[in-house]
């Protein structure tokens, strides 16, 4: 794994945001949630040092050769016109985006990681994932994904008429937990926060000041040791929430609360 260097100069900032879900759970709901989405890039370009988006920005995203899921084009056009101005962005497949491939490497010059990635940025380290099947538990995802990722699979479902394989693949998505936040899952689980728990597994072996995942949706800061915090970035369908790091300090913030 090639660690992710990036300098920051005075007055810029890191940002960091996951779990759009764009595409649930109805399309009048998620072109409202776009243009939420844009407002806050737009608002965030004059000090962005570099964009993370740290998976399930869509519910759900297949890429065939020649076809891609439509809609979102006003997403990926306001991405387009960060980049236009030479703001980097780094894309995280999570559960239900696992199926991106080259297409916005090649046409919008963004990187598309898999797998965690270390981010090193004025002395510190933030250990980033969406954080789907890291940590204690949940072997029937860990199978799954396997079985989703693999090549295989991937080519057989590519066999499918997209417009047959992205209804099927949406009817999957409509079971997303994006959908049924119980109370349950909307707090702290304390020792059964698998993220937590994996932040300090990977912590007794190599130092972070910063683990940021996605996948949970609710928002969290929690210490990991003295001197590393979790830090989960929560949704955009109920919370609204963005990381925010000046080299320094990592906030958890709110939009248009």
């Amino acid at each position: 794994m090639n660690n992710i260097k990036i300098d920051l100069n005075a007055g810029k900032k890191i940002y960091f945001a996951s779990d759009f879900h764009l595409g649930a759970p109805n399309t009048k709901q998620s072109l409202e949630r776009e243009h939420k989405i844009i407002r806050w890039l737009e608002s965030i370009a004059d000090d962005a040092a570099a964009i993370f988006l740290v998976g399930d920005i869509f519910d759900f995203w297949f890429e065939y050769k020649e076809v891609v899921p439509k809609g979102f084009i006003r997403f990926q056009g306001k991405i387009a016109e960060l980049r236009g101005k030479n703001i980097p962005i780094y894309f995280f497949t999570g559960n239900h985006d696992m199926w991106m491939f080259g297409y916005f490497t090649e046409e919008l010059g963004i990187p598309v990681f898999r797998k965690p990635q270390v981010l090193e940025v004025s002395g510190k380290k933030l250990y980033i994932a969406h954080g789907d099947g890291l940590g204690p538990g949940d072997h029937t995802y860990k199978f799954l994904k396997k079985l989703f990722e693999n090549k295989i699979c991937r080519w057989a479902f590519r066999q499918i008429h997209p417009d047959l394989g992205i209804r099927l693949a949406k009817a999957w998505s409509g079971k997303s937990r994006i959908q049924s936040t119980t109370s349950e899952t909307d707090q702290f689980l304390g020792d059964d926060e698998w993220l937590w728990q994996y932040s300090k597994e990977v912590e007794e072996k190599t130092h972070h000041d910063f683990y940021v995942f996605g996948h949970r949706h609710l928002p969290i800061d929690q210490l990991v040791k003295n001197t590393s915090r979790y830090i989960n970035l929560g949704e955009w369908v109920k919370y609204f929430t963005y990381g925010v790091f000046d080299g320094k300090v990592f906030e958890l913030k709110k939009w248009e609360a």
